[in-house]
């Protein structure tokens, strides 16, 4: 009980992200607790526990969001609007601009083993925008393949590319700002 307390808030904040709908992601947190709980002779130890519960998470945000579809309270993303980010961060040459090339993460094996860290990057998801995040989300949180992806939340494959690629331009910066500068 003491480590499904303990992941308990990230499974929430996760939720809540992709459901947008406190309520409903309170609810599919408390069905992913007690599926863990029911289940729990059956974790076999491959991944790690929380992982495993994020796990069971995932088909209770999937069944909350085809339950938002049904209910006609589904709230398809809108497309960001364009930004230049991506130019800025190369010359006309097409090469890195000095000052944006990538930082050096050291040994990542440690790095994700680091609580603050996942603080961190915690902190830098929920700074992204509400359709970034979900589709980053979908793709690398939850496994979800980007033909999947866009069926749920009615975007087109070239739209997932270009959101999945500025939520990932978006968390380097965010993480190398918050965490990397600080280690």
């Amino acid at each position: 009980m003491e480590r499904l307390a303990a992941v308990r808030p990230r499974l929430l904040s996760f939720a809540r992200m992709q459901l947008r709908d406190n309520a409903m992601a309170e609810d599919a947190v408390q069905e992913a607790l007690m599926a863990a709980i029911e289940k729990d002779d059956s974790f076999a130890g491959r991944s790690g526990y929380e992982t495993w519960v994020f796990g069971i998470l995932k088909y209770k945000i999937l069944d909350g969001l085809r339950a938002q579809k049904r209910q006609g309270r589904w709230q398809p993303l809108e497309a960001e609007p364009d930004d230049d980010t991506l130019d800025r961060l190369f010359q006309q040459s097409g090469h890195w601009h000095r000052h944006e090339r990538p930082v050096s993460w050291g040994q990542p094996d440690a790095i994700l083993e680091s609580d603050h860290f996942w603080q961190v990057f915690d902190a830098c998801m929920i700074a992204l925008p509400d359709n970034v995040a979900r589709v980053f989300s979908l793709r690398e949180l939850m496994g979800l393949s980007t033909e999947d992806i866009c069926r749920e939340v009615g975007i087109k494959e070239n739209n997932c590319w270009v959101i999945l690629h500025r939520a990932r331009l978006r968390l380097r910066t965010c993480l190398e700002k918050g965490w990397l500068k600080e280690e």
